[in-house]
């Protein structure tokens, strides 16, 4: 019991749960905020297209039998859902991008293993002998770039001082 409370207290501590509690309640908010879009700027668009006499668009209902099932409703959930999920996205993209701009990008490490020409195993690439099937390795001669040879500066054409 006491390992749990003091992993709880870390926890708290670090500000994981003060970022969380802020997250809900930023979400909440941002929640509240889109189904009134939905509700008071969607919805009475959607009613222009909704069948005269209807009493708007989130009362509309398919009629199954004896069922009416309304999905007007469900229309205005399902519009509330894509755009929350669509600025999340946007909001986790920008964050992505602010974090990859103060990386640099990674170099490839230089390979450390290289294969057995003979039995096809692979060894350490400072080996000179297989250690599979024993067989000698080709030396490999490392090819030094060649720098360009130093230019010396031209004599000027004046004469020297005494």
């Amino acid at each position: 019991m006491k390992k749990l409370l003091s992993e709880f207290k870390e926890f708290a501590l670090k500000g994981n749960m003060l970022d969380l509690a802020v997250g809900v309640l930023i979400g909440s908010a941002f929640s509240g905020l889109v189904t009134s879009l939905t509700d008071n700027i969607i919805q009475p668009i959607l009613n222009c297209f909704a069948a005269p006499g209807a009493d708007g668009a989130s009362k509309l209902a398919i009629k199954v039998w004896r069922l009416d099932m309304p999905i007007g409703q469900f229309i205005s959930d399902v519009l509330n859902f894509i755009i929350m999920a669509f600025v999340i996205f946007m909001i986790v993209k920008g964050i992505n991008k602010l974090r990859s701009i103060g990386k640099k990008p990674e170099k490839e490490a230089a390979p450390t293993t290289k294969v057995c020409p003979f039995c096809k195993s692979e060894i350490s690439i400072e080996a000179v002998k297989c250690p599979h099937c024993t067989s000698d390795l080709p030396v490999e001669e490392k090819v030094e770039e060649e720098k360009p040879a130093e230019v010396k500066p031209a004599k000027s054409g004046k004469p020297r001082r005494r």
